[in-house]
């Protein structure tokens, strides 16, 4: 971390400090909410959550080398502490102010209602082959995972890569106060969060919350083939699939092997490139990261080079291939837009019957069923073969999808006791759902066929 002292945190979150008065030139080495990850020299906030109270673990933290504690509750320890009226409150203040110590780096904000995660991947991994990058780990996007991202920067980071994920409104004008984006970069906009948002305008006008506390200079990347981004009035830079972008892919061949080569375009070149992963979307990722490459000035060849050292994070359109089938693992999370472009990828695989195994897409306000019944017309569309269902809300894609050999389970459970009867030797399989679904443990189970 750069020098920020427990007096600028204090001052930071307008906190009280309670201790010894002298230790308050003392530096941080790290930030955590987690007490099992402090170390000597760590600021241990404790957090009330839904699950556990922070507070409960503060002597853990002080156990493990913590040098100081942000508490809600006045403590009975000779440790210092700093009281605040708000732990989560008082982290974005802090995460703000240590952000405001890097006033030469670039800083990329990613939103979107999908693709956030690879697509921040994909940039990292190219900006890294000239910048020092510090990133997102996982998807820490919320309103603490954005505060402990940006409290994580090291000190000779040159360019920040930043997810921004919210449900509601509000939430994006918090995490852009503390980020400052210097990069805009907006994936799409799709059916997600709507029991908050209401419909599309309203998941774009909570996205583009973003612009509140971009720099006065920043830069602006949308995805042009998206029929909301391309109404923001702000100077913006268009990527996508299509031509009239002014970075797009074309030529996209998947091999249907964890692998997508495709045509880079921009100002009349064309760059080949291969991108280790499944899904066709894959290249509109890369397209955003020859973009903002493109905008920090680096070269083609290092540009090519990054996207080829792209890795996939956590459940998302992973291939695992088994004895018996080849799995798509994408059961992170789902909503129909991500749900239709599994699809797409499995159906544009060589091999096997395609198997879809779908479920219950969450927060989808009141047309949930509609969106739903909208996926199940889709996979027949697409050319599905086989289609598994679970849940109430997915029973709606397997009712509508006309022609398709369908199943439906009302539970985990269910599906995993009867899915192997349903399955034949070389399916492929696609498993997605929310999730609060737990599709894991179907994905478990498929591993072990």
């Amino acid at each position: 971390m750069k020098r920020f002292t427990l007096m600028d945190i204090a001052e930071a979150c307008k906190g009280e400090y309670i201790g010894d008065k002298s230790l308050l030139g003392e530096t941080i080495t790290s930030v955590v909410i987690d007490s099992r990850l402090a170390e000597k020299g760590s600021l241990f906030v404790a957090i009330k959550g839904e699950r556990t109270d922070g507070h409960l673990y503060v002597n853990k933290a002080y156990e493990l080398g913590a040098v100081c504690v942000i508490s809600e509750k006045v403590l009975s320890t000779e440790h210092p502490y700093i009281l605040v009226s708000s732990s989560e409150k008082a982290i974005k203040e802090i995460a703000q102010a240590y952000r405001n110590l890097f006033e030469n780096i670039e800083v990329v904000g990613i939103t979107g209602s999908v693709g956030k995660t690879s697509t921040k991947e994909m940039i990292a991994a190219v900006l890294s082959e000239e910048y020092v990058v510090h990133k997102t780990q996982g998807n820490f996007n919320n309103e603490l995972g954005v505060p402990l991202t940006l409290l994580a920067m090291p000190e000779d980071t040159e360019v920040a890569v930043v997810e921004m994920g919210i449900s509601g409104f509000g939430e994006m004008t918090r995490l852009s106060k503390m980020v400052r984006p210097t990069i805009c970069v907006l994936t799409n906009i799709g059916y997600c969060h709507l029991e908050n948002l209401g419909d599309r305008d309203g998941v774009l006008k909570a996205k583009t919350e973003m612009f509140k506390y971009k720099e006065d200079d920043a830069l602006i990347f949308v995805n042009g083939d998206d029929d909301k981004l391309i109404t923001i009035q702000e100077d913006k830079t268009t990527f996508g699939l299509g031509s009239y972008n002014d970075y797009y892919a074309a030529d996209i061949e998947n091999s249907g092997e964890n692998s997508v080569s495709c045509n880079l375009c921009y100002n009349g070149k064309k760059l080949a490139v291969s991108i280790p992963a499944l899904g066709n979307y894959m290249a509109v990722n890369a397209a955003a990261a020859l973009a903002v490459g493109k905008a920090l000035n680096m070269s083609d060849e290092s540009i090519v080079k990054g996207i080829a050292g792209y890795t996939t994070v956590g459940s998302r359109a992973n291939l695992v291939t088994t004895e018996l089938i080849r799995i798509i693992d994408d059961c992170y999370n789902a909503n129909p837009n991500s749900v239709k472009a599994s699809i797409e990828t499995l159906c544009g695989m060589r091999g096997g019957r395609k198997v879809a195994v779908l479920g219950d897409m969450k927060e989808l306000g009141v047309n949930e069923k509609e969106l739903h019944a909208d996926v199940g017309r889709y996979a027949a569309k697409s050319g599905v073969d086989v289609l598994v269902t679970v849940g109430t809300l997915a029973k709606n894609i397997s009712d509508n999808a006309e022609g398709v050999e369908s199943y439906h389970f009302d539970t985990v459970e269910n599906a995993i006791d009867e899915i192997d009867t349903v399955l034949h030797k070389d399916d492929i399989v696609l498993v997605k759902a929310s999730h609060s679904m737990h599709f894991e443990k179907i994905v478990e189970f498929l591993k072990e066929l």
